[in-house]
């Protein structure tokens, strides 16, 4: 499989290159992050690629966000880093069984996953951002998950991690009587 490197400053690199001005092409490549890689080396990515703001409606409101954040410092104690994974999951037995496949995006403190949810993006943007395994959950059994070593491509990573941004800051709606 053919590989780009996502670096810290938000450069991709194909062979030991930057890839130009048509990231496109390589959305089926396979992604590697670099050393020091963060969310911040996320959002910078797409200032030097703005065809890729294209792929998901939520980015313009995350690309704000980010603008709006601080420079540097943008930690969250409660974590030791961010870590994007992939799930496969078999489900509705007895019934129709039927498998879902999906990525995530979650907190990992003492190897321990936690959602984001709740932390603001200006809180998570110098984490260090890593590639986590494929878990596979049958039939619900969260105790015995079974993992393996996978791979992401441009495209996965890219959608997958604006998708879990999207649930960030969620309101909860009240019934008032």
């Amino acid at each position: 499989m053919n590989q780009v490197i996502l670096t810290k400053d938000g450069s991709i690199l194909s062979k030991g290159g930057q890839i130009g001005n048509n990231p496109l092409m390589y959305l089926g490549y396979q992604a590697i992050l670099d050393e020091g890689y963060t969310l911040r080396s996320y959002f910078e990515m797409f200032g030097k690629y703005p065809d890729l703001k294209k792929l998901n409606a939520f980015f313009p409101t995350y690309m704000e966000q980010f603008k709006a954040s601080p420079q540097s410092l943008c930690l969250y104690d409660g974590f030791d880093c961010l870590e994007f994974g992939k799930t496969v999951e078999m489900i509705g037995f007895p019934g129709k069984p039927r498998l879902e496949v999906y990525n995530s995006l979650y907190g990992v403190c003492k190897n321990k996953t936690m959602e984001i949810r709740s932390i603001p993006l200006e809180n998570l943007l110098d984490m260090p951002l890593v590639l986590g395994r494929l878990k596979h959950i049958v039939f619900g059994d969260k105790v015995n998950v079974f993992e393996f070593d996978t791979v992401f491509n441009l495209f996965e990573f890219i959608d997958g991690i604006v998708w879990e941004l999207g649930f960030q800051g969620t309101l909860i709606c009240e019934i008032r009587r």
